[in-house]
């Protein structure tokens, strides 16, 4: 039986990761199950369910009131690093941690040689030049479990052409356009935070609703292809596929191209990312092509979403722009559901920030822990400028 840790199990990754094993039973083991703390009784009720050997716990604040709900014979970890010290002995690792913080499970799986189910794109991002070694670490596996990327490692397994590589022409990764697809830079400015929640296809934790709602969430996606699959920024596309049917394509050389189709539902790249290499029984999203269904696709505004270009900037910039640029923008869309600032400010906010960054090179974690910690501070200045002018 196959051992499993699922970090950020509180989360719609992780909730949605146990939905999966539900209709595989006797497949994995949950050795460990961890999350920053914000939800003690649904953490607490997934390990009555599942009965982890560890649950681990960012916030050591809260230990105590959370061993008084587990059940006996459950080990608990808690502190800033708990979860990468838990999840290491796993076999498959889901990382669904939200933000930066997932960096540190990233590393600790790929250290130790084992597959990593990769749903928190910031570590990737923010630490590409660092974490790339890693995946040489005999054993290690990196499987995406977003849905545009899950689609391209699909589609380039069609393309592999033996010891020439692949013929690979471009990767076009799919957008919804969010809950503001087809409105202008003015209809913006007065959008509130409840209809940047409202995503019209895609149930997510509220800061990568936010970001899907400003297309920043596909502008890190570009970087993180780049990342994953080692094509440059010029041969990464974007286009707003309002229904969501197609999540990704790669075009070929010879003229052709691949494309991976579903019905949204998140559980197929998580089922596909355990799985590998092999497939679930259980069909996810599965589309019955006797029905009609939309194909449309349209370029992304970038007038109206100046994020997406913001994007490829920081990834061209490369080093530790693209962690100072997942930072500052994290510290906006916070602000942002606060009501401290306007949704247009976010994007005001992260060229601002970006404009500041400092150049620094990322050959070292800790220089990208500063770098990311600098940009916070700059950013957040930033906020209180922007607020002050509203």
């Amino acid at each position: 039986m196959t051992s499993l840790a699922i970090m950020g199990s509180t989360g719609s990754i992780g909730t949605q990761t146990l939905e999966v094993l539900d209709t595989a039973p006797g497949r994995f083991d949950v050795d460990s199950l961890g999350a920053n703390g914000g939800n003690l009784e649904l953490l607490a009720a997934q390990a009555r369910a599942v009965h982890p050997r560890t649950v681990a716990i960012a916030d050591s604040s809260r230990a105590a009131e959370l061993k008084e709900l587990l059940p006996s014979g459950v080990h608990l970890e808690a502190g800033p690093d708990a979860l990468a010290d838990v999840c290491a002995s796993a076999d498959v690792v889901v990382n669904g941690v939200v933000g930066f913080a997932g960096l540190g499970v990233t590393m600790a799986t790929l250290a130790a040689g084992h597959r990593l189910a990769l749903a928190n794109k910031e570590s990737l991002i923010a630490a590409g030049p660092i974490v790339q070694p890693l995946r040489a670490t005999p054993g290690a596996e990196l499987i995406p479990v977003d849905s545009e990327h899950c689609a391209v490692h699909q589609c380039l397994r069609s393309g592999a052409d033996g010891p020439g590589g692949r013929r690979l022409r471009s990767v076009v990764l799919t957008a919804s356009g969010g809950p503001f697809r087809g409105r202008s830079r003015a209809d913006l400015e007065q959008v509130t935070v409840e209809q940047a929640l409202a995503h019209p296809t895609w149930a997510m934790g509220p800061k990568i609703t936010v970001d899907s709602s400003t297309l920043v969430n596909k502008g890190l996606e570009v970087i993180e292809a780049h990342e994953l699959f080692g094509v440059g920024y010029d041969e990464i596309g974007v286009v707003v596929h309002p229904t969501s049917i197609v999540h990704s394509m790669a075009s070929f050389t010879d003229g052709a191209t691949i494309a991976q189709l579903s019905l949204p539902d998140m559980r197929l790249p998580i089922g596909y990312a355990l799985g590998w290499p092999d497939r679930f029984e259980t069909a996810f999203g599965a589309m019955d092509f006797t029905q009609s269904f939309d194909l449309h696709f349209e370029p992304p505004d970038h007038d109206a979403f100046p994020c997406l270009g913001l994007a490829y900037t920081a990834g061209r910039l490369g080093q530790t722009a693209p962690a100072w640029f997942s930072a500052a923008n994290e510290i906006a869309v916070e602000a942002f559901l606060a009501g401290r600032i306007r949704w247009v400010d976010i994007a005001g906010v992260n060229a601002d920030a970006l404009e500041r960054w400092d150049g620094t090179a990322a050959d070292t974690i800790e220089a990208v822990l500063a770098a990311d910690a600098h940009a916070r501070v700059v950013a957040a200045d930033l906020v209180s400028m922007y607020e002050e002018a509203r």
